[in-house]
């Protein structure tokens, strides 16, 4: 663009997007645009010949006093000076004041240039409320962490301090478990010494019952032992031997039938039977599984034990028609003290029967799974890996 195309100096200075002005060294006006003129609500015939400062507030005039006035004398310039205008109609238009001092042959001018503050305002008001929304929230967030902090020391606490507990309460259970089983034996072998001779009919119920009772407890105090060597992280010891599945779930089954008067217990075998697990542990896991059937199944239809043996390992099933287990109670099933309902049973146990299956096919290399459907009754299968 060249200098032949500029618009003219004086429409220039009266149509700038900024009030302008021109005044004496006493703040006269000599010249203001028509964006001044608006600001102050006056031509620009009215402004001239009154003096800059009258047109500002109380404040600022004495501001333009003691302040302006003086650095304008000194320095020559001001930058960026808020002050308030007043206008015709007694509001205020806020304004940031650039001024600089020149010298003319006639006297010395003072040039002004005033840019209106409202958008500027406007977004440090909306600047600060972010900042003090900020900062509050950093303030939250801070005492956020704080409490966090502390309530995890404190879970952090009780959690160490229950698990001492736990601790605890496990090695009690496993001493008094250990030392409850010689007096136990002791009136096993009492009991069975007393029934042996003549008694009459209540003598040898008496006596039965006695029997009875402390296999029922000797039963409970091996699963507390066991229990206890799960949970302390030893895990339950196994010590597999070459043996006949079969046969060693054959025995199981006969000495259950004793056990269990009332249940119909029906063994099948499938594939061949030479394996090496430990038998003792077989039989634990039979007796366990029926026993959970025997309370929660229904004794009008008959128990299925399945001992099973083929190229993928070996398994033991015990089936039963009982009702459905729920859904809520499958995924805690194998869980200890947990049991599937609250209905008196003599055989029922402490709760850790599943749990105790579950860890012996585990030391086994297995796992057990169970399937509970209408119609179909609920299996249990423990499953072992292949050994020969």
């Amino acid at each position: 663009m060249t200098s032949d195309t500029l618009p003219d100096p004086l429409a220039l200075f009266d149509g700038a997007a900024c009030a302008l002005a021109v005044s004496a060294e006493d703040g006269t006006l000599l010249r203001v645009n028509q964006c001044f003129s608006d600001w102050v609500g006056m031509t620009a015939d009215e402004l001239h010949g009154r003096r800059f400062q009258d047109l500002l507030t109380m404040g600022g005039r004495i501001f333009h006093q003691t302040h302006l006035a003086p650095l304008m004398q000194v320095q020559g310039r001001v930058t960026e000076v808020k002050l308030d205008l007043r206008h015709r109609d007694g509001h205020t238009v806020t304004v940031l004041l650039n001024a600089i001092k020149r010298d003319h042959p006639d006297g010395v001018r003072h040039e002004l240039a005033l840019f209106g503050t409202t958008d500027r305002d406007k977004y440090e008001r909306e600047l600060l409320n972010a900042r003090k929304l900020a900062e509050a929230l950093l303030l939250e967030k801070t005492a956020a962490e704080t409490a966090l902090q502390q309530a995890q020391a404190e879970l952090n606490e009780a959690y160490i301090k229950a698990k001492r507990r736990a601790l605890f309460a496990e090695q009690m259970v496993a001493i008094v478990s250990h030392d409850l089983k010689n007096p136990l034996t002791a009136i096993k072998m009492a009991s069975d010494f007393l029934a042996r001779g003549e008694r009459t009919a209540k003598e040898t119920q008496l006596i039965g019952h006695i029997g009875q009772s402390s296999e029922r407890a000797q039963r409970m105090i091996a699963d507390l032992l066991d229990f206890t060597q799960a949970r302390v992280g030893v895990g339950i010891a196994v010590t597999p031997a070459a043996l006949d599945l079969h046969d060693v779930t054959r025995r199981a089954v006969d000495e259950l039938r004793v056990a269990f008067p009332r249940a119909t217990l029906v063994h099948h075998t499938v594939g061949p039977a030479d394996t090496c697990l430990d038998g003792d542990r077989l039989q634990q896991i039979i007796g366990n599984l029926v026993a959970n059937s025997v309370a929660y199944g229904d004794l009008q239809h008959p128990i299925t034990i399945t001992s099973r043996l083929g190229d993928d390992g070996a398994s033991l099933s015990v089936h039963n028609h009982g009702p459905v287990i729920a859904d809520a109670l499958m995924s805690v099933l194998f869980e200890p003290m947990t049991r599937g309902t609250d209905q008196h049973t003599d055989v029922r146990s402490v709760g850790l029967g599943l749990f105790i299956v579950r860890e012996i096919a585990k030391a086994h290399g297995g796992d057990v799974v169970v399937s509970s459907q209408v119609g179909s009754g609920t299996m249990f299968t423990a499953c072992f890996q292949a050994q020969h």
